[in-house]
């Protein structure tokens, strides 16, 4: 049913995420006295950076139905509601400040909203993934808080005080009721464009994946900010997501329905597949350990059914790959785009893909038509200048970007980061894919490397071609076109940078702490931290550990965890499986494990304190304790040091 032509009136209660956690508490117990009116409630100070994992927790998405509402806001920070209070109360908005849902793309998050009684959110801003997640399945959203002192002032507002600075399609899918709805009444949109223009490489991409419905004549160029139908060339999922996915895919277009180009889909068991490891140590251990085998078995039935490629366990155990790690090093080109249900699908930036995480009812459309609604963003230029000292590498580079003024404060949302300079020449492709793995942490729809010759060897390897032009193409962009802003990197200037505990954002230099930091657990792996380049760094710090007769202290315990299969070989041959257990370091096969809360190397009591090369640390993330995310170098030099220490505090042991 169209929403075309609705009356929105503000008829139930509101929750304001304040700083303050006694306000939110007493907003849930329906304590009037401790509770300030609404209209002085979305005036007290509101949390920032509300991620995905504090609006449902990991654990809570191996559910996927209405149960989902009991969930919403269980891993918030400062105070964890009680199960069930946030639907008890039934808001009919939330309030925040910047930055909401940040993290991960699980739309599990906005189903945990939408079944406890939410239909607006208001903040201050919001990142792409969760904002097209609300707008997917029929959430408004706004960043305009004199709509909600009309709404809480008992003003009636008509559906286009939400639409108005949304592209044409957005305003149609939104006055539809979400994306299936749009779907089914036929999807059709007039589109803008520009008259033809200089088009940088991400636009070039996107003019080039045009779906068949857009009209775009040969002297039109997409217009930034203006949103359009395209064609995936890949499409991923992974368990965590798949039998969501596959449901919505059954609900909305037919039991019979079949996959579009089943050939150009993937599916991994990756994010749980060490979880009954860590789950059979928690309360209600054995119904999380069905859910997961659930999970497992909804999945292997889908792709069974449907087909497409199932990359599941590994005969060492865990997952024969991370999704993200598998599609650089096997599927990804340049040119082309990649759409996965994951946050950090934009790893595959790094052979020149355009890569970005899309919601479950994203891939389940695009499973049947192969389109995905895009909004043609904005393209910071990051040119990397000169070249890094020993001990620092890619990770201490994108920390220090999520601090760089030109980038923080949300200058980066919805934007698209690439990556050039002299100094990208210098980075292997392993580390390119750290660059682009976590510019979503910074809020940023994807990053990219345009392809060079460092690509084109990488690709050699891989058997498709030398150069460019000898199997594979890619687009170039057009002399004169035309960037958001431009922002130089000195890489030699790069120190060792830890992010400080509850957000990737909260980046420092390492010699800034100015104390001694002890560390109970060091945890390398992750796809950020688990590739080849990062075994050649852990392996770098535990020879010299061990050529001085050293190892991992007593009370610590540390875990090199391997992205996959094929790097697994790699450090098997090098020797670095052998010299980490030397050092008395447990490696791990791959999968994502603790990095999802999921496997060895998770917290287990709200003391601890994680070193870790995963590319997250909010709340809960990786268990109740304290995470500070650091590179390779900096995870394996703590590991044997015991507390925070870099490369270049090792002569000091």
């Amino acid at each position: 049913m169209t929403r075309e032509g609705e009356r929105i009136r503000l008829r139930g209660p509101i929750l304001a995420l304040t700083e303050d956690p006694g306000l939110i508490a007493a907003q849930l117990t329906g304590d009037k006295a401790g509770t300030p009116p609404p209209s002085a409630l979305v005036r007290q100070p509101l949390l920032d950076n509300v991620s995905t994992d504090e609006i449902i927790p990991a654990w809570c998405c191996y559910w996927y139905d209405d149960r989902l509402g009991d969930y919403a806001y269980l891993g918030l920070r400062h105070g964890t509601p009680a199960e069930g209070a946030v639907r008890a109360l039934a808001p009919e908005v939330i309030v925040s400040g910047h930055a909401k849902g940040c993290g991960s793309s699980r739309e599990h998050a906005v189903y945990a909203e939408k079944y406890a009684g939410v239909r607006i959110v208001f903040a201050r801003s919001f990142e792409r993934i969760y904002q097209q997640n609300c707008r997917n399945v029929g959430i408004l959203t706004s960043d305009d808080f004199d709509l909600l002192d009309a709404l809480l002032a008992g003003e009636e507002l008509g559906l286009d005080a939400f639409t108005r600075r949304a592209g044409g399609i957005e305003r149609s899918v939104i006055a539809a009721g979400g994306l299936f709805a749009y779907h089914r009444a036929g999807g059709a949109t007039r589109t803008t464009f520009d008259a033809a223009r200089p088009l940088n490489y991400v636009e070039k991409i996107i003019q080039s994946r045009l779906a068949a419905g857009n009209q775009c004549a040969g002297t039109s160029a997409v217009r930034v900010g203006e949103s359009y139908f395209i064609e995936a060339d890949v499409r991923f999922s992974h368990e965590y997501v798949t039998p969501m996915a596959a449901e919505m895919f059954t609900r909305q277009f037919g039991a019979d329905a079949e996959l579009a180009d089943p050939g150009s889909c993937w599916f991994f068991q990756d994010h749980l597949s060490l979880a009954p490891s860590v789950l059979a140590r928690r309360r209600g251990g054995a119904e999380l350990i069905a859910r997961v085998e659930d999970l497992n078995a909804r999945q292997r039935d889908f792709v069974s059914r449907g087909g497409g490629h199932f990359i599941g366990p590994g005969p060492s155990g865990g997952s024969r790959a991370i999704c993200h790690n598998y599609l650089v090093e096997t599927v990804a080109r340049p040119g082309e785009v990649v759409i996965g249900t994951d946050s950090h699908t934009c790893t595959s930036g790094a052979v020149g893909a355009f890569a970005f995480g899309v919601g479950a009812t994203d891939i389940a459309a695009a499973w049947y038509n192969r389109q995905i609604l895009v909004k043609v963003p904005e393209v910071l230029k990051i040119n990397l200048m000169g070249r890094l000292r020993p001990g620092v590498c890619a990770k201490d580079v994108m920390l220090t970007l999520l601090t760089h003024p030109g980038l923080a404060g949300g200058r980066a949302i919805g934007r698209v980061f690439l990556y050039a300079g002299p100094g990208c020449a210098e980075l292997d492709m392993d580390e390119r894919a750290t660059l682009c793995n976590m510019a979503v942490e910074a809020g940023a729809t994807t990053a990219v490397v345009e392809p060079d010759a460092v690509t084109w060897e990488f690709l050699a390897r891989r058997g498709e071609g030398a150069v460019r032009g000898e199997g594979l193409t890619a687009p170039v962009a057009d002399e004169g076109a035309t960037y958001a802003s431009v922002v130089d990197v000195d890489l030699a200037a790069v120190r060792p940078m830890v992010s400080l505990p509850g957000d990737p954002r909260n980046a420092v230099p390492l010699a800034s702490l100015g104390e001694s930091v002890p560390v109970d657990r060091a945890y390398g792996g992750s796809c950020t931290g688990g590739k080849a380049r990062d075994m050649d760094m852990y392996a770098s710090v535990f020879a010299l550990a061990r050529e001085r007769g050293v190892r991992v202290p007593a009370g610590v315990r540390a875990y090199v965890q391997l992205g996959s299969e094929a790097v697994l070989a790699y450090a098997t041959e090098r020797g670095y499986v052998q010299l980490f257990e030397d050092v008395g370091v447990t490696v791990l096969p791959p999968s994502c494990g603790a990095c999802i809360n999921a496997g060895p190397g998770v917290s287990e009591n709200p003391g601890d304190v994680t070193v870790s090369a995963q590319n997250r640390n909010f709340p809960g993330r990786s268990g109740p304790g304290r995470v500070y995310l650091a590179s390779p170098y900096v995870v394996a030099a703590s590991a044997i040091a015991g507390r925070l220490s870099s490369v270049e505090d090792m002569f000091e042991w």
